[in-house]
């Protein structure tokens, strides 16, 4: 899972935190929330270069300088690590800087 940090949902243009609460907008909501969810536990040691499908079944790109990572959602906005590998009882979540959109929200 990747987790925005609360800098990063205050970073979201004017009213988009705002509309995706609304009650009319739950599947928009529901599509963004899954945008963040992969499939599996995927430590930060094993993280690639490349398309990363998400639980939405939408993907973003993953791409690797050294040992800095860098995501790209599906609006071409990018996302930065800035804790990783931490365990929850259900797997482990990277916490980013940005909040990703997918490419249909």
């Amino acid at each position: 899972m990747f987790a925005p940090t609360n800098a990063a949902f205050a970073a979201l243009p004017a009213g988009t935190l705002t509309s995706l609460l609304e009650s009319a907008n739950k599947a928009e909501l529901t599509s963004v929330l899954e945008y963040h969810v992969v499939p599996g536990k995927i430590e930060a040691s094993g993280l690639k270069a490349g398309t990363v499908k998400t639980v939405n079944g939408d993907t973003f790109t993953v791409s690797q300088s050294g040992n800095t990572f860098t995501i790209t959602d599906g609006k071409g906005n990018t996302a930065h690590f800035v804790t990783t590998n931490v365990e929850a009882s259900n797997g482990v979540v990277h916490i980013t800087d940005a909040v990703l959109m997918p490419p249909t929200s």
